[in-house]
């Protein structure tokens, strides 16, 4: 199968890591994700990859790992929005448009920083657009604890989360802390964007956050069962772009590779669009029908 596998993909080590930075990254955005989308707060995760695009380029300048940028600035962008938004929708839009505003700001001075800074040469590149086959191999520990941390945020808040995504108003007549709630929920949002950004730079970042939760919403009603689809769908379209990143090289004889971040955009865009066809919609539905029965 040399036509699907090009020499030495089997054996790089840079492919091997991007593998597992890769499926991590995709399983804690497709996991947050869906409640980001059941929330309505998209918006939130966009503001959030402009504030990781600062973190990384302050990290560069710091001399350290672009992760600990994206994530902890992820968390201070993520707290401003909740402490200073409110529990409607309106509210929280103008707080995530606040906090946007400012971090493209910062984003643009940081980044003006890294380009004329002769040892971040290349900078820009990684941080907008990532570079998972050039990550360093040390990381993979860091990026898995992370990974648990947004993961284990949203099974301890599940219960609650999903009632205050659903209800807001309902959740707070319960009892609920639903401002605890929400700041919880804003630090895993924080950290699977932060993840995201590393493994296909923080412009994009919403596509691996946003695109598999979508379509695993579209595809199912049962919440549960979306988290397993939209992480499924994050790990294929990814696993799939470290591939065809890896044999862009050669094809023709100019050996330059397309970045693993355009592929993973298109094949969540084909994804998306493949679960609205009548055929995969009609089986969706005879199994929700069922179920019910």
């Amino acid at each position: 199968m040399h036509w699907l596998f090009e020499p030495g993909f089997f054996s790089s080590q840079p492919v091997h890591t991007a593998f597992v930075i890769g499926t991590v990254a995709a399983i804690a955005s497709g996991v947050v994700g869906v409640f980001t989308v059941l929330r309505g707060q998209s918006f939130a995760g966009h503001a959030l990859t402009d504030v990781s695009t600062a973190g990384g380029s302050a990290s560069f300048l710091l001399g350290i790992s672009p992760l600990l940028g994206f994530v902890g600035f992820g968390l201070v962008g993520a707290g401003t929005i909740d402490a200073i938004g409110t529990q409607r929708v309106k509210g929280r839009d103008l707080a995530t448009g606040i906090v946007l505003g400012a971090a493209t700001g910062v984003a643009a001075l940081l980044l003006y920083y890294d380009t004329i800074d002769s040892a971040t040469t290349g900078a820009t590149q990684t941080i907008l657009f990532g570079s998972i086959f050039e990550i360093d191999p040390s990381t993979i520990p860091i990026v898995i604890a992370f990974c648990v941390i947004a993961i284990g945020i949203i099974a301890f808040l599940y219960r609650p989360l999903l009632l205050a995504s659903t209800s807001n108003e309902l959740a707070a007549a319960r009892g609920i802390p639903v401002r605890l709630i929400s700041l919880g929920f804003m630090a895993a949002l924080a950290v699977a964007v932060g993840l995201s950004s590393l493994a296909i730079g923080a412009i994009l970042s919403t596509t691996l956050l946003i695109g598999p939760a979508a379509t695993a919403l579209r595809l199912t009603n049962r919440t549960g069962l979306a988290l397993i689809t939209a992480a499924a769908i994050g790990v294929l379209v990814t696993w799939l772009g470290v591939l065809l990143a890896y044999d862009s090289y050669y094809w023709g004889s100019s050996q330059i590779a397309y970045p693993v971040s355009f592929f993973i955009v298109i094949l969540t865009i084909l994804a998306y669009l493949a679960s609205g066809l009548p055929v995969l919609r009609n089986l969706t539905t005879r199994r929700e029908q069922r179920r019910v029965l």
